[in-house]
């Protein structure tokens, strides 16, 4: 492992300035690679070239175009513009955060001796079925891309065991497992706010948010149409989805006679953290979530997640909440399981759990991806279920 200090180009694509988990993690891994003595730059799409300075390093935007139905997302399409960006850079290392239109970069990397690692934010065979592929044909798909993503870059970084085990039965070489973190300062028991409740819900009725993209892939359908099984069953729950994206107007729709607040993306990272404190239960019903770093952050705030057994997040949330599979009824039974533990032991489960989990071990496993000191504010990566 070098201990010299290194530029490391992070190219990425589907960020935005609302974006969520991607962002929120780029950011904490770039202001740990300044910690540890490294240069981070990274490289993503925008309206208009632009090249700042940043908290967490150099970041340069490229032109790239709108991906049509993403709610905003962009992609960088120009190749030779990035490759000349690239050789311009000069990196000592390339990470990549696309492993569908950026896998290019790797060989660019391989041609000029420049080691290069993905990191793997989805599975390829979770979201194939989510575009109805049946299952055989999706892990064939799956396989065959997984293979030339391994073929191209020298190290894969995945942040759960869930996530890396599609390419572990591939039997290549090359797989890290690195956690990301969660900022434990601002994701705290104490944001919780009374007033912040009132304005959703009164003292007999349970407070259910979900915090994601609302978009295909994140299923928040699943979310409304468990709080209407709760109704249903007579619990008097009311449900809060926070965040932004292409589904809200067929959602808002659909929950047109269910206690449904839709309060937008909230940039504001104090104002989340006091939404999820809040809350009595956390719904991440995402059957392909890879990790899952919204339910993290509810944990670190004191406050239980129910989420979907087919994704990552039973390997991050442990005993701080539970899993249930990917229906109304079987959700919304697990968030009265949930509610019937006592609010004490369930908040201090939720907690101790995130507390296993901080952006420096995360860094640290990144960084030692890349074969790179991580420095001594850097400890090792937790261990997770």
């Amino acid at each position: 492992m070098t201990g010299r200090p290194a530029r490391v180009v992070r190219v990425a694509n589907f960020v935005t300035g609302r974006s969520g988990g991607l962002r929120t993690a780029l950011r904490h891994l770039g202001e740990g690679y300044l910690a540890a003595g490294h240069e981070p730059v990274l490289v993503i799409p925008g309206t208009r070239y632009g090249d700042t300075r940043r908290p967490w390093g150099r970041e340069i935007t490229l032109p790239g175009p709108v991906v049509p139905g993403s709610g905003g997302y962009r992609v960088l399409t120009d190749r030779r513009r990035l490759a000349r960006v690239l050789t311009d850079l000069a990196p000592d290392r390339l990470e990549v955060s696309d492993r569908s239109t950026l896998r290019w970069t790797g060989r660019w990397a391989r041609a000029n001796g420049v080691p290069s690692v993905m990191v793997s934010h989805e599975s390829l065979t979770g979201l194939l079925g989510q575009w109805r592929l049946p299952a055989a044909a999706a892990r064939r798909v799956a396989d065959r891309l997984n293979r030339e993503t391994l073929r191209d870059h020298d190290r894969i970084v995945c942040t759960t065991g869930w996530a890396a085990e599609e390419f572990v039965r591939l039997g290549g070489p090359g797989v890290d497992l690195a956690p990301l973190g969660v900022d434990l300062a601002t994701f705290h028991p104490r944001r919780a706010d009374p007033a912040l409740r009132e304005r959703y819900a009164d003292h007999t009725e349970v407070l259910l948010v979900h915090c994601a993209r609302l978009s295909v892939e994140k299923r928040p359908d699943l979310a409304v149409a468990t709080l209407s099984r709760l109704r249903r069953a007579g619990v008097p729950a009311v449900l809060v989805m926070a965040g932004d994206g292409p589904l809200r107007p067929t959602l808002a729709r659909r929950a047109a006679d269910l206690p449904v607040h839709f309060p937008g993306h909230l940039p504001d990272r104090a104002a989340l953290a006091a939404l999820l404190a809040t809350a009595d239960v956390v719904l991440a019903p995402g059957p392909v979530e890879t990790f899952g770093l919204a339910g993290l952050e509810a944990l670190a705030c004191g406050t239980p997640v129910v989420a979907n057994a087919a994704s990552a997040l039973p390997e991050v949330i442990g005993p701080g909440g539970l899993a249930a599979y990917g229906t109304p009824s079987a959700l919304a039974d697990a968030v009265v399981r949930v509610l019937e533990r006592p609010a004490v032991t369930r908040r201090a489960a939720a907690r101790g759990r995130a507390e296993q989990f901080g952006w420096p071990a995360a860094v640290a496993g990144f960084l030692r991806a890349h074969d790179l000191d991580a420095g001594p504010r850097c400890s090792g990566v937790p261990a997770t279920t």
